[in-house]
């Protein structure tokens, strides 16, 4: 009586004693029966169909095992998602799994021939005792890269048969590898930004060379055709886009503030320093419009020492057109546009404190030698009355020194006022005359110069004392020129720029700064928009005068 068992299927390898003893006729009545009667059989139904059990004779039982163990390693390579193959001394396909006959014909023929180098070279190392296997790069010539690990194949004996290739297909892992290196290549030329040649550049010039190479990259290397650059103001808490391609940022009446509700994915971005990946605007509410027709987008934070100071939106008019290795390659290339905006900041910085510290030193280092000037041509004076012609030359002398200590003290202040042509000695100019000029600095001593400048060319001069005070008198009064300085107290240089594009397009801007310094980056945002120029103080009168006639001349007007 057989027991109940799970067995259903068996393969019988039919043998003398099997048929001899009546075994089989008793398998069949209790399981289904396949009878193989070779051992070539036997393995060729093993490899067709699964059996619960394979009942052979004892002599069959070894070469059963063996062929089993072989068929299960035919089956892994010929699954494996690499490509394995046996290639003959003349570089002939002895044997391939599956993956590898799916290769082109190219990297077919080009293996062969890498298979058959790497056996002479297994037959010469063989003699020297050297048995590692040789690794090639197999390129053939379609943008595709495979990677390819040959091994000698020798018998019993050690003699060298054939060789065995395992070929891994590394294309994906080359891309990315050649675009990392492309975006340090990058970010290497975004930092370069202190070579002597740029260095001798003005503020708005090499803002301008930062924006030109930052849209290169981002275009050239990422392939982002719409971005824009957003920088974090700490002090205000607003996002100001700086650098923009192709959009206007986040369309957005009001400010947009660093916040994760209602200021939209950048402001999300900017206040958690977390990417974010949008795969379709219309169904994500943190999306502002920024890009006609967009479908997709890309936010990731500009990073500086762990501190977020901006954010870098990418737009696309595809659906999902972003994924996570864009992500990561955004994030790098997002690092080095901080650095650049940051090395740009210190050199700027540096060299306004630089200059103000040699102007206080050399303002030091003089007040003694100029005194000393003034204090004994004064005694000169005193001593030789009634010697008109000596009097009147050391009249200028004194005159000088007085006027160099003013001026180099001036320096030591950081805030030069214009130097050059005296205001008294100026006269109507006829492409000046009668135009409308708004002037807006916070120090005094510079609006009163340039105002005396202007008039004296007969300009109709108004002055505002900060950036709020140039903004309303923008809001009431029409201006042909508007010269502003960058840092002041409430509106920005910037801001009274906007204000004034706002209250008549015609109206032309010219941004002041001192030695370059530009904390809110308003040369590069009104520069975009029409700025007409950039004096960087000190700056002598008749550049102040070349500027402004260019500036109420131009093509515009």
């Amino acid at each position: 009586m057989v027991e109940k068992t799970d067995l259903r299927s068996l393969l019988v390898l039919h043998g003398p004693t099997l048929e001899a003893s009546g075994i089989l006729g008793f398998l069949r009545e209790h399981f289904e029966v396949s009878l193989a009667d070779d051992l070539d059989a036997a393995l060729e139904a093993m490899r067709g169909r699964n059996f619960d059990a394979v009942l052979a004779e004892t002599a069959y039982f070894l070469p059963l095992e063996r062929g089993r163990v072989t068929q299960q390693a035919a089956v892994v390579l010929d699954t494996l998602g690499d490509g394995v193959c046996v290639v003959g001394p003349g570089g002939e396909l002895v044997w391939a799994n599956r993956r590898l006959r799916g290769f082109s014909a190219a990297v077919l023929e080009r293996l062969r021939e890498l298979c058959a180098k790497a056996y002479h070279e297994f037959a010469e190392a063989g003699a020297r005792g050297d048995l590692r296997g040789r690794r090639f790069s197999l390129l053939p010539g379609d943008g595709s890269y495979f990677e390819v690990i040959c091994s000698a194949i020798r018998d019993a004996q050690g003699v060298l048969r054939q060789v065995a290739a395992v070929v891994v297909d590394a294309t994906a892992q080359r891309r990315q590898q050649v675009k990392l290196n492309a975006i340090e290549r990058a970010g290497r030329e975004l930092v370069c930004l202190d070579d002597d040649a740029l260095a001798q550049r003005g503020a708005s010039e090499r803002l301008r060379v930062l924006q030109e190479r930052i849209i290169r990259c981002s275009k050239d290397v990422l392939n982002f055709q719409h971005f824009a650059v957003l920088l974090l103001d700490r002090q205000t808490n607003r996002l100001d886009v700086v650098i923009s391609e192709g959009l206007s940022g986040p369309d957005r009446k009001g400010e947009l503030l660093a916040g994760p509700e209602g200021n939209g994915i950048c402001g999300y971005v900017a206040a958690t320093g977390r990417s974010y990946v949008c795969p379709d605007v219309g169904r994500d509410p943190r999306y502002l419009p920024g890009m006609d027709g967009a479908r997709s987008s890309l936010t990731v934070p500009l990073r500086l020492h762990d501190r977020v100071v901006g954010v870098m939106n990418v737009e696309s008019d595809r659906p999902a057109a972003f994924g996570e290795e864009d992500r990561q390659f955004a994030e790098i290339f997002a690092n080095y546009v901080a650095m650049a905006m940051h090395i740009l900041n210190l050199l700027v910085f540096e060299r306004h404190s630089a200059r103000t510290a040699v102007s206080g030193s050399i303002a030091t280092e003089l007040a003694g030698p100029l005194n000393d000037i003034v204090t004994e041509a004064t005694q000169l004076v005193e001593d030789y009355i009634g010697q008109d012609d000596l009097r009147r030359r050391l009249g200028p002398i004194i005159d000088h020194a007085v006027e160099a200590r003013r001026r180099i003290q001036q320096l030591a202040r950081g805030e030069p006022p214009a130097v050059g042509v005296p205001p008294e000695r100026l006269r109507p100019d006829p492409a000046l005359a009668g135009k409308s000029v708004l002037i807006a600095d916070d120090e005094e001593v510079i609006r009163q110069t340039i105002r005396d400048v202007l008039a004296g060319c007969g300009c109709v001069v108004d002055v505002a004392c900060d950036g709020d005070e140039a903004r309303e008198m923008l809001g009431r009064t029409r201006y042909d020129l508007v010269l502003s300085d960058i840092r002041m107290p409430g509106a920005n240089g910037y801001e009274v720029f906007a204000s004034a594009k706002a209250a008549d397009p015609r109206t032309a801007v010219i941004l002041m700064t001192a030695f370059g310094y530009d904390p809110h980056h308003s040369i590069v945002r009104a520069c975009r928009e029409g700025l007409t120029a950039v004096l960087s103080k000190p700056f002598k009168v008749l550049r102040l005068l070349e500027e402004c006639r260019a500036a109420v001349c131009g093509p515009a007007r």
